[in-house]
């Protein structure tokens, strides 16, 4: 459930009319509901609630908006995070240190070294060579960095291509089998405190199977860490469940997965740790914008409107869906491809789609664009990096402002020996 709904035929994010934001900010820009990240993030706390340990951390990835990151912390979260500039993010938001977990392929020496000094609540080990070198940075320290071992399973987790982390020819994690031996090998390690094991196969899963055919493995590593003398304190379970973004899609729920999770990992005596981010924010932001043309098309009319796909790069990058919907329905429908304006033939949300009728000036939405919107936006064609906006009740507040193209130039400089 979100809270993006009709009210009096005119859609309204809470009790705030879309088309006042539009008038206020201008479009297009991203509209997030305060009240439906508070609901998610309750949901997938309750769903939990049987499991006796657990900790939760928001993926940063996800929306790393400081307003969005505060309200999550407000909530009981922690950071996910995987890069040096989403940790501080998640510090300034008021995330503890002790509750960021950090994740990546690709964490450099300064961001090991970074985290070390904030003092983060574990690393996920992608390979042998970083858990030394983190063990040399903590030690030069005089300190025991809190660490797991991310394997991976080599589970098909069933979603895209481009969003799958679980199979053994993806870049991620280590190969479950050789576990064991790199455990070995790091554990007496004077700098870590290897503790557990993580695991993510990937997102926007619509089925637990994958997950528990995931966990049933780490499950049995676990069993053989300890059997070898190991002490296992922790298992990050990572996050990844899908979300609805089409009428007829059915994710399995926070309440479907706890369950799992409860009757798989009985016994393990762990802390388990999550780390959600889609489910909680993909449904509780939309990108509003202006109809600009109703252009003819050979086959459908083109509806050209102000986002593109530097603003939400999801359709581009993984021919993803989003429901396009009018702020002001008039019941009449139309078969039309949706389109931006940037000058590349994959800035396209939709084509021979059934939508609401519009016509040029009309305000519409792109739903379920919480999570990997604004977040992968960019400035290409030299335009404006979108704005974001908060609401909460009656109240809306811009919590990150559009950056002009002159602002970004601003930044830019000519040697003098090209002048």
């Amino acid at each position: 459930m979100d809270h993006f709904n009709l009210i009096d035929g005119e859609l309204h994010v809470e009790e705030v009319p879309l088309a006042r934001i539009a008038e206020a900010v201008g479009t297009p820009v991203y509209v997030y509901s305060a009240a439906t990240f508070q609901r998610h993030a309750r949901a997938f706390r309750d769903g939990l609630a049987a499991i006796p340990r657990a900790h939760f951390a928001f993926a940063v990835k996800a929306n790393p908006n400081l307003a969005v990151l505060r309200l999550l912390a407000n909530e009981g979260f922690g950071a996910d995070v995987v890069s040096g500039g989403e940790l501080a993010r998640a510090l300034a938001a008021g995330m503890a240190a002790k509750d960021v977990v950090f994740s990546g392929v690709g964490k450099t020496r300064a961001e090991l070294d970074q985290a070390l000094s904030v003092g983060i609540g574990q690393f996920n080990l992608e390979l042998e060579e970083e858990g030394v070198v983190l063990s040399q940075l903590a030690a030069a320290r005089g300190l025991r960095a809190p660490a797991t071992i991310r394997v991976n399973p080599d589970v098909d987790a069933g979603t895209h291509e481009k969003i799958s982390t679980g199979r053994a020819e993806n870049k991620f994690g280590l190969p479950i089998d050789e576990a064991p031996a790199i455990f070995d090998r790091l554990a007496p390690l004077p700098g870590l405190n290897l503790r557990g094991i993580a695991v993510h196969i990937g997102s926007q899963l619509q089925s637990l199977a994958p997950l528990e055919r995931a966990f049933e493995r780490v499950g049995k590593l676990v069993a053989d860490l300890r059997a070898a003398g190991h002490t296992i304190t922790h298992v990050d379970l990572g996050g990844g469940l899908g979300v609805r973004y089409r009428k007829d899609d059915n994710p399995p729920s926070p309440a479907e997965f706890g369950a799992m999770v409860a009757r798989v990992t009985r016994g393990w005596d762990v802390e388990l740790m999550f780390e959600p981010g889609r489910v909680i924010a993909a449904n509780a932001g939309v990108l509003l914008t202006e109809i600009l043309w109703v252009k003819p098309g050979a086959i459908h009319p083109w509806v050209i409107v102000d986002s593109a796909m530097n603003d939400l790069a999801r359709v581009a990058l993984y021919d993803a869906y989003h429901d396009f919907e009018a702020v002001r329905p008039s019941g009449e429908t139309m078969i039309a491809n949706v389109a931006g304006p940037v000058c590349e033939s994959s800035d396209v949300f939709a084509k021979a789609r059934e939508i609401d009728l519009v016509k040029s000036g009309d305000l519409a939405v792109l739903r379920s664009a919480g999570a990997y919107g604004a977040t992968m936006a960019s400035t290409y064609n030299s335009r404006p990096l979108v704005p974001e906006v908060l609401v909460s009740g009656n109240r809306f507040e811009i919590v990150a402002g559009r950056i002009s193209a002159e602002a970004i130039m601003a930044e830019e400089h000519v040697p003098d020996w090209l002048k």
